[in-house]
């Protein structure tokens, strides 16, 4: 099945799989849809697409993402490690060896990055409604206050579009947007983030396109941390199998989604910045207020009977859950290109997505956990996770309790357990300083006599041919399991 190519597709294909319930009462975006959202996510519910939101004529859809099945459905796929060849096809670094090979493979990938490249065309629903001057009015759509510390309601599940001052090149990425006013916003680029460079790197005003109600694909993508330089909207169209259709925007100098069902146009200045915040995070906290750029909104376009998506952030398991386990699936077969022992890897939910990383690794010699532990503190956003778990390649990295069984069996804490330091991410609450804090790496590896190990015992495991003789023979025992 092929991933919809629209929201409107998206939702038309949710509700045929019994994936979405329509809530036609009445049900406010203040507060109210944050509870009954947090309840359907950590439930495993539907999708909500609410049709009457309080205060507005556009109905707002939330928890599209929130279980498995339907990220694989967005995704066209039957698991998600289906979807990883594909980014593996367009990222691959080795070219095969002898002349041939090469240019037969060079073609391959030349062809996919071709096809997956954004397509601009003359007309696009985004435009058929488009709001300029004292027609511009956020307060249309129902965008959620979410958590009761909030200050305003934030625009959650915004695809940012910029273009690098120097390069050129577009940077789509996902960052919260605090409503000030009617043409008004926050844009929160925290330091890490390319928006942010390229805010830094601006002479005196940065032009900005927020693409809102996007097909599910395009969405997930404006989350994806790709290099710097590589596009978003690319990855997306490699995802799709079709290539994103773009729009020249009304009064900004950018390339906008033609089938987004809202785009904000405008700016930002040079040294204007703001307060922003506090906000109910996906961390769990309240992220503090800090000093961001304000948008002024110079257009506002909509498709004829807009959709309004929305996604709630905090106490994990959160619906972002499912985004960060796309991300952990895409990019498996990059990081092991980048670190070749790496035979899988995971990123707990509760440790949200940046606390802590567990890799499994074939071990060939004597501390190589170490190796690894460094290599991945090397990686690009893997740069900021705050401890590191090495297990072998036999125990499932995503199975926690056999995990923590060999972390609690295998760690001397004075041998395997070592801190360091390094960046961190911006929204880490624990640190002393912000952005930079303690690291901890755990060895959980079978050591050898190289690592200061004593004879190391086998563990304990049941014969294959035990096995495979309880398995032929269960339906005689009668035991329901």
């Amino acid at each position: 099945m092929a991933p919809p190519l629209d929201l409107r597709e998206w939702i038309a294909l949710l509700e045929r799989e019994g994936e979405l319930t329509r809530v036609a009462a009445e049900v406010d975006p203040e507060l109210e849809i944050t509870e009954i959202a947090d309840r359907a996510v950590k439930a495993g519910g539907p999708a909500l697409l609410f049709e009457h939101p309080k205060g507005s004529q556009l109905p707002l859809l939330i928890n599209q993402f929130g279980t498995e099945r339907r990220i694989c459905l967005a995704l066209g796929v039957e698991k998600l490690d289906d979807a990883a060849g594909k980014l593996a096809s367009l990222l691959e670094l080795e070219l095969p060896r002898g002349a041939r090979a090469k240019v037969r493979k060079a073609l391959e990938l030349k062809s996919l990055a071709t096809n997956a490249q954004p397509r601009r065309v003359r007309r696009g629903a985004c435009q058929e409604i488009v709001l300029t001057g004292d027609e511009i009015d956020l307060g249309l759509l129902p965008v959620q206050r979410c958590w009761p510390d909030d200050p305003a309601p934030f625009i959650t599940l915004p695809a940012v579009i910029t273009l690098d001052p120097e390069t050129k090149a577009r940077n789509v990425g996902m960052y919260r947007m605090q409503v000030v006013d009617r043409r008004t916003t926050f844009l929160h680029w925290q330091v890490h983030k390319d928006a942010a460079a390229s805010w830094r790197e601006m002479e005196d005003r940065l032009e900005v396109a927020v693409a809102i109600g996007l097909d599910p694909v395009t969405t997930y993508a404006a989350t994806a941390p790709l290099p710097r330089g590589i596009d978003e909207l690319m990855l997306a169209g490699l995802l799709r199998g079709r290539p994103v259709e773009l729009v020249p925007a009304k009064t900004v100098q950018l390339d906008v989604p033609a089938q987004a069902e809202i785009v904000l146009e405008g700016y930002v200045e040079r040294g204007e910045v703001g307060s922003e915040g506090p906000f109910g995070d996906h961390t769990g906290f309240y992220s503090p207020a800090g000093p961001f750029p304000l948008f002024h909104l110079s257009a506002m376009t909509m498709r004829e009977g807009a959709i309004y998506p929305s996604i709630v952030v905090g106490k994990p398991p959160a619906e972002d859950a499912w985004l960060g386990k796309v991300t952990e699936r895409l990019f498996l077969p990059v990081v092991r290109s980048a670190v070749p022992e790496i035979v899988d890897f995971d990123l707990p939910v509760a440790g949200a997505f940046h606390n802590c990383v567990i890799v499994s690794i074939h071990k060939d010699f004597p501390h190589q956990a170490r190796k690894v532990a460094s290599a991945v503190w090397g990686l690009g956003m893997l740069s900021l996770t705050k401890g590191v778990v090495v297990v072998d390649e036999q125990v499932d990295p995503h199975n926690y309790e056999d995990v923590f069984f060999h972390l609690c069996a295998n760690v001397d804490p004075k041998r395997d357990v070592w801190i360091g330091e390094g960046p961190l991410d911006q929204l880490d609450h624990s640190a002393s300083r912000e952005s930079f804090g303690g690291k901890i790496g755990i060895d959980a590896t079978r050591k050898s006599a190289e690592e200061g190990a004593r004879e190391w015992p086998q563990e304990i495991e049941m014969s294959a041919e035990i096995k495979q003789l309880v398995e032929r023979r269960w339906h005689e025992y009668g035991i329901d399991l």
